[in-house]
């Protein structure tokens, strides 16, 4: 077996079942890294307390969390190569989290560019004290199983960055435990455009195809998709830059041919949205078919998908409780009730 290039840690919240953007933007990446790296995949159900802690949004996560791993594995991520857990399943992340919050200063939080994003998407006027922290509590996701890659969008980057600012201070201040992790932002990956022509598909926006959506979803989805708003008729020269319909077109139509036809005819007026839009349709539902297949595969096995969580905690439980204890011992933070304290005080 070919020697792994690195330890990767990546994740998701357990908001809910994934999408095309998804997809696009990480599912397709993992399936082509968990050949190459130590994969470890994280359902990050902590995370989800930081802007959703009442108790039916605690719930919610269980099946959620369910349906993103189903989502991963039906997108080709194989279940053999990866290590795939859920947060909570891990403690000792909650540990490490108490120790890197003692190194981070409350300004310096508030500088991450994300959280007055999330603020004024979720309408919080005043973030918990989790919330500040939330960039601490990935640090110590990225650093409990010694990652030292992070696939990231470049809106995560800055998170990145307090995560090796946080592994570098403990490093300095106590000893050399922790890797400094580098970010991998992908340069080619595009950010879907929801079908609504907003910037970017989220299913909180009702603008997003879900990789579970069936055939007819898919069309009506497809057939309502935003495009040029200043062409009136089939017959007026359409714009194809930044329409949604060719964007979709680029990334899930197969045929290169057909799709640069069908720009010099919308541009030239000899061909209608809705003609377009069918045959997206068609390549639409050609791409999702295998993975509708696998998730149902996976849906009629929920014990099967349990059993990947277990195994993957498992896995890095253990991983999690040596870099714990590697930490303390760095800090000096050693239990009272051993021995060799004990002989210390004596």
């Amino acid at each position: 077996m070919a020697k792994k290039k690195g330890r990767i840690l990546t994740g998701d919240r357990p908001t809910g079942k994934l999408h095309l953007g998804h997809y696009i933007g990480t599912l397709q990446n993992r399936a082509k890294l968990q050949d190459e790296y130590d994969l470890f995949l994280l359902v990050a159900d902590y995370h989800t307390l930081t802007t959703h802690p009442e108790k039916e949004d605690v719930i919610r996560t269980r099946q959620n969390a369910l349906d993103v791993v189903i989502d991963n594995y039906a997108a080709g991520v194989d279940p053999e190569k990866v290590t795939h857990y859920l947060q909570s399943d891990v403690p000792e992340t909650a540990e490490l989290t108490l120790i890197f919050s003692m190194l981070n200063t409350v300004p310096r939080l508030q500088r991450v560019p994300t959280l007055k994003d999330v603020m004024n998407n979720l309408h919080i006027e005043e973030p918990s004290a989790g919330l500040l922290n939330y960039p601490v509590l990935q640090a110590a996701d990225i650093l409990i199983v010694k990652g030292n890659l992070v696939p990231v969008g470049k809106d995560q980057a800055s998170h990145i960055e307090v995560t090796r600012e946080t592994a570098r201070r403990f490093n300095q201040r106590f000893g050399k435990v922790f890797p400094i992790p580098k970010g991998m932002i992908p340069e080619d990956t595009p950010t879907l455009i929801g079908v609504d022509g907003q910037a970017k598909m989220s299913k909180s926006l009702g603008n997003a195809i879900m990789l579970s959506d069936s055939a007819d979803e898919v069309r009506k989805k497809v057939m309502s998709m935003y495009t040029d708003p200043n062409r009136i008729h089939a017959t007026d020269p359409g714009t194809v830059e930044g329409n949604p319909l060719f964007i979709y077109h680029d990334l899930f139509n197969p045929d290169v041919e057909q799709v640069a036809e069908f720009k010099e005819r919308y541009r030239q007026g000899t061909i209608g949205d809705v003609e377009c839009k069918k045959v997206l349709v068609e390549k639409l539902n050609a791409f999702l078919d295998p993975i509708r297949e696998r998730r149902r595969f996976l849906e009629e096995r929920p014990d099967d998908v349990i059993d990947i969580l277990r195994a993957g905690a498992n896995r890095a439980r253990p991983i999690a409780q040596d870099t714990v204890a590697e930490a303390r011992e760095a800090m000096g933070l050693t239990s009272l009730l051993t021995d060799h304290v004990i002989d210390l005080y004596r």
